[in-house]
This record gives structure tokens, C-alpha cells and sequence, in this order.
């Protein structure tokens, strides 16, 4: 039996960042297309994880990529048109149990572009 990961999810200018919170993840798969994003895992007790979101707007799936750690996996998205806020990450106008927004990551965009590029190229070295 899959289950659905408990997701935190927040916006940039340019990118939008889902974090999967599994701790200790094995198995891990994620696809990212340009209108929707797969997620699945195991965790050490053996649990699958399983999450499909299609996503509010389009994405730049060639310049998107995550990053796995022992508490969990942080996707990052290229939006297709920068700058355009998201008032959510689903496609449709729900909101699963699953999916929160990520307060401590929120914040407003005023001179928030350095610190982006910051994010991203730490990510991308690993």
C-alpha cells in the first residue's frame, strides 16, 4: 500500500520548490514533465511513498532537478515564465492533506533573485 508523502512546497522569481519530507528514503524516482511531477520512495521501515501533482503552470523539465538528503528530497523546478507568482503548486484548486506551503521558506521577492542563484548553485554542486 502506497502512501502520499508529506510535501512542503514554496515559490521563487524563478523556481518552484517542492521538498518530499522522507527521512532515510530508498528507491527514489522523481519525474519531472513539463505540466506534472511523480514522486515515489521507500522509507527504512520499507513504506512506500507515492505523489503526483500536476502542476499550476508550466515547467522547464530539461533545467529542473532535486536533491536528496537524509530527511528528505528537495525538488527544484524552472518555472517557464519567470517572475510569475503561483498561488499554488496544484493544477487544480485543492489543496491535499499532504501538501503545505513552506512558511519558513516563504518570503517576499523584493531583491530575492541573489539569494535564488545562491540556492540552486549549492544544489547543483552535490
Amino acid at each position: 500500500p502506497r502512501q502520499p508523502a508529506k510535501t512542503l512546497w514554496y515559490d521563487r522569481p524563478r523556481y518552484v520548490y517542492l521538498e518530499f519530507c522522507v527521512e532515510d528514503s530508498t528507491d527514489v524516482k522523481v519525474v519531472i514533465e513539463d505540466h506534472k511531477l511523480m514522486f515515489s520512495c521507500k522509507n527504512a521501515d520499507g513504506v512506500e511513498f507515492y505523489n503526483e501533482i500536476n502542476l499550476y503552470a508550466r515547467v522547464n523539465s530539461k533545467d529542473s532537478r532535486e536533491k536528496r538528503s537524509d530527511r528528505s528530497i528537495t525538488c527544484f523546478m524552472r518555472k517557464w515564465k519567470e517572475k510569475v507568482a503561483w498561488p499554488r503548486i496544484t493544477k487544480e484548486n485543492i489543496k491535499p492533506a499532504w501538501l503545505s506551503v513552506d512558511f519558513d521558506n516563504w518570503r517576499d521577492w523584493e531583491g530575492d533573485e541573489e539569494v535564488e542563484r545562491a540556492m540552486v548553485e549549492q544544489y547543483a554542486e552535490v
